[in-house]
């Protein structure tokens, strides 16, 4: 089975955690870290920078499929001959912060691009800018369906992207833009959709609750100090499904005796 099929199974299974290392990291030793706490963490998949050298200490750290975003129509197109398993468009936390902005139109022609120079059959995710308004949101998800892209991400607002969560308030209050995107977005595609931006360990959960089939998390571990906290932090994230996932069969369960009295 190739690596994209094991996170296709996830997606189906509405578990899927993708860890990010980040769209403008080129640290190679920081790369290397994220991308092995992905793996030992039990990850579904990892992304990185449209870097050669990126992709591969990527590809020699993890069996994971790798993931690799950018804005850059060309330089996707050279993530997948360098050996990408899927390519992105977006994150766009990092770009906001050197000033860049991304409307509707502009993700479309960036996909629309992008889709024409990479072959066909390359898993392709895109991510729908929160500064937006909602129907905007819907609308642009609409066209990329059409396009046959495979995954759809949301995030916050710009602002709150820009802001560095520490606290589970922070976390909180960062999350729920992006939580409340899904939630809307997921009503309107058949598209499986991945939440991100202030995704962690106690709001992942609720963005599987609104529907995601995915999250997409990268402040809650690349920015922990050591590779040990880095695995704890995934697995904390994959341990908050796992319990999730436990208590609905034990809901579903407790609800079959019910019937059978």
């Amino acid at each position: 089975m190739r690596n994209i099929d094991v996170f296709k199974r996830h997606l189906r299974e509405r578990r899927a955690v993708k860890i990010i290392a980040g769209i403008d990291n080129f640290d190679i030793e920081s790369v290397r870290n994220v991308t092995k706490a992905a793996q030992l963490g039990l990850a579904s998949a990892v992304d990185v920078a449209a870097s050669e050298e990126v992709i591969k200490v990527a590809k020699q750290n993890t069996k994971l499929p790798v993931f690799v975003s950018s804005v850059e129509p060309f330089k996707l197109a050279k993530a997948v001959q360098w050996g990408a398993d899927a390519i992105e468009i977006g994150n766009f936390d990092a770009l906001y912060k050197q000033g860049m902005e991304f409307g509707a139109d502009d993700v479309y022609e960036i996909a629309l691009e992008t889709m024409t120079l990479t072959p066909n059959g390359v898993f392709t995710c895109v991510t729908v800018p929160g500064n937006i308004s909602v129907q905007e949101q819907i609308e642009l998800v609409g066209k990329l369906e059409l396009l046959g892209v495979d995954l759809i991400q949301t995030e916050g607002t710009k602002q709150g992207a820009i802001n560095k969560a520490t606290s589970a308030q922070e976390f909180l209050n960062l999350a729920k833009t992006t939580i409340s995107n899904t939630m809307e977005i997921a009503k309107h595609t058949g598209i499986p959709v991945m939440t991100a931006s202030g995704v962690n360990a106690d709001t992942a959960p609720l963005a599987f609750a609104a529907g995601a089939s995915a999250v997409g998390v990268g402040s809650a571990v690349n920015r922990q100090e050591t590779q040990i906290a880095m695995i704890n932090a995934v697995r904390k994230i994959i341990g908050s499904i796992a319990y999730r996932d436990s208590f609905r069969r034990d809901l579903y369960e407790a609800n079959q005796h019910l019937l059978v009295k």
